[in-house]
């Protein structure tokens, strides 16, 4: 049985360009918190994630002919992809190189790589047992949408403590909080982001 993405992906592939921009809005949220946690922190304050991400989703649209998988899993390595492109664009456009670094290119598609595969344990960290919605989406895309949803500060304290794995004592120092503050506002925002995944009761 084919996942609401993959029906999508299915439908995109026909040439009509309004299942393509459901398919690609599905992963706005997973796209923005990979930008955040892999932006070079060079770049942070003159550039801002959401930006990277729109000029990967209008990469990904102008793209998509050439996309060959048909499964969830597959769009995502190749989002992911595309992202760290944009990513190295920006980083040239910021830090005034002119010629493509492939190897730029290639760490950072090995970051963003890694943090995905830190907001799918993130998810399993968080959840006493996957959901069934977990089950049927991409459980990296499912913590980015929760993640979305929270308060800023909630959203700040998690990603990084459980995402960056940065120690309490930074959190606070980049958080600009007392020690005691940002464990409390942690153990808060676990509260909710737990709410969040597991759905109305």
């Amino acid at each position: 049985m084919r996942t609401d993405a993959e029906q999508l992906i299915a439908e995109a592939k026909t040439g009509d360009a309004a299942p393509l921009g459901r398919l690609l809005e599905l992963y706005r949220n997973y796209l923005r918190l990979l930008a955040r946690v892999d932006l070079d922190r060079r770049l942070r304050g003159k550039m801002d994630p959401s930006d990277v991400v729109q000029e990967a989703l209008l990469d990904a649209h102008r793209y998509f002919p050439a996309f060959r998988g048909d499964a969830e899993p597959q769009f995502l390595v190749w989002l992911r992809a595309i992202l760290a492109g944009a990513m190295a664009n920006q980083a040239r456009r910021y830090l005034g190189t002119r010629a493509r670094d492939v190897r730029l290119e290639r760490e950072i598609a090995a970051d963003i790589d890694r943090s995905s595969a830190m907001l799918d344990r993130g998810l399993a960290a968080v959840q006493s047992s996957p959901s069934e919605q977990a089950a049927r989406h991409e459980q990296g895309v499912v913590l980015a949408d929760a993640l979305a949803g929270l308060p800023d500060d909630y959203r700040d304290v998690i990603v990084l403590r459980n995402i960056e794995g940065l120690t309490f004592p930074d959190v606070a120092r980049r958080m600009g909080r007392s020690l005691d503050s940002v464990e409390k506002l942690w153990l808060r925002a676990l509260v909710r982001l737990r709410q969040r995944l597991a759905g109305p009761a």
